[in-house]
C-alpha cells in the first residue's frame, strides 16, 4: 500500500515540555520541505504520577489552539495546518479523557500508551531513561508488553481515536525487548479492533533513527494492509528540523 508522504501527521512543540521550538517554526520547515500539510499532535495524559510532566495542561491546550488557528489562517494556500492530540491511555480515567476530548474539535486523535502504574507512581514505557528499565524488568518484560497491547486495544475500543501511534514502540530503548508469539497475537488483536473502527495506523519515521526502520515493523504493517487499514506517516518531530524526517526513505520503503 502506497503511503502519502505529503502530510506529516505527528508533530510536537515546546508545549509538551520535552520538545523545542515554536509552532510557527515547524510550519515554516514544512513549507520549506514542500509538504502539503502538517498535523500537530500534542500530548494529553490524565491521572499520571511521574517525576516530570511531558504533556500539556488545559491552559497549554488553550494557547495551542489559539496559535494553531492563527497559523492555519496565516499559511492558508501554502499548506494545511491540523490541530490534533496524542492521547496517552489510562484505563482509570476514560470518562475524564472523553470529557476533555469533547471540548475541542480535533483534526486527528492519536492513541498511544506511555505509562504503566506501579505502587502509587507510573513508569514511562517509551523512555530512554534507565530509571524506568529496572522496575519494568522486575515486572517481567513479557507481562509489561502484554499489558501495553491490551491497553492499546482497550483505547481503540473505548476512545474516539482516529489513528494508533507507533504501535510497537513499547520499551523501544530497553536492550532486552523482544516480542513473544503471544504478544504478537495481542498486537494483532489491536489491529482487528482498529479495522472494526476504521482507524488508521501510523507509520512513525522516528523508528529509522532508533532502529533503522519505522514503527511498527514490517510484520505489523503487512498485517494492517491485509485488514485494509489505512497507513498514515508521522515524523514524531520534537524539534523543527525533524518535520518530514526520513519521509524520503518511507516513500521507497521497503
Amino acid at each position: 500500500m502506497r503511503i502519502d508522504t505529503t502530510v506529516d501527521g505527528h508533530v510536537h512543540t515546546k508545549y509538551c515540555k520535552h520538545a523545542t521550538g515554536e509552532m510557527e517554526e515547524y510550519v515554516q520547515v514544512a513549507v520549506a520541505k514542500g509538504l502539503a500539510g502538517i498535523i500537530f499532535l500534542e500530548h494529553l495524559e490524565s491521572g499520571i504520577s511521574y517525576f516530570e510532566s511531558t504533556w500539556l495542561s488545559e491552559a497549554d491546550f488553550d494557547r495551542y489552539f489559539k496559535e494553531g488557528l492563527r497559523l492555519r489562517e496565516k499559511y492558508a494556500g501554502q499548506l494545511t495546518v491540523g490541530l490534533g492530540v496524542e492521547v496517552g491511555f489510562n484505563p482509570e480515567r476514560v470518562a475524564e479523557i472523553k470529557a476533555f476530548l469533547a471540548r475541542h474539535t480535533w483534526d486527528r486523535v492519536g492513541l498511544s500508551c506511555h505509562f504503566l502504574e506501579t505502587s502509587g507512581d507510573h513508569l514511562n514505557l517509551v523512555s530512554r531513561r534507565k530509571r524506568n528499565w529496572a522496575p519494568l524488568g522486575e515486572m517481567g518484560m513479557d507481562q509489561v508488553v502484554a499489558v501495553y497491547f491490551q491497553r492499546l486495544r482497550q483505547a481503540v475500543e473505548e476512545l474516539p481515536g482516529t489513528v494508533v501511534c507507533h504501535l510497537d514502540a513499547v520499551l523501544r530503548h530497553h536492550p532486552d525487548i523482544r516480542f513473544s508469539a503471544e504478544n504478537r497475537l495481542l498486537a494483532l488483536a489491536v489491529l482487528d479492533a482498529m479495522a472494526k473502527r476504521n482507524m488508521a495506523l501510523e507509520v512513525n519515521t522516528s523508528g529509522f533513527l532508533h532502529r533503522g526502520e519505522p514503527y511498527p515493523d514490517r510484520f505489523f504493517i503487512d498485517e494492517a494492509v491485509q485488514r485494509s487499514i489505512r497507513l498514515v506517516p508521522g515524523s514524531d518531530a520534537h524539534q523543527p528540523r525533524d518535520v518530514g524526517r526520513y519521509f524520503d526513505r518511507l516513500a521507497a520503503w521497503p
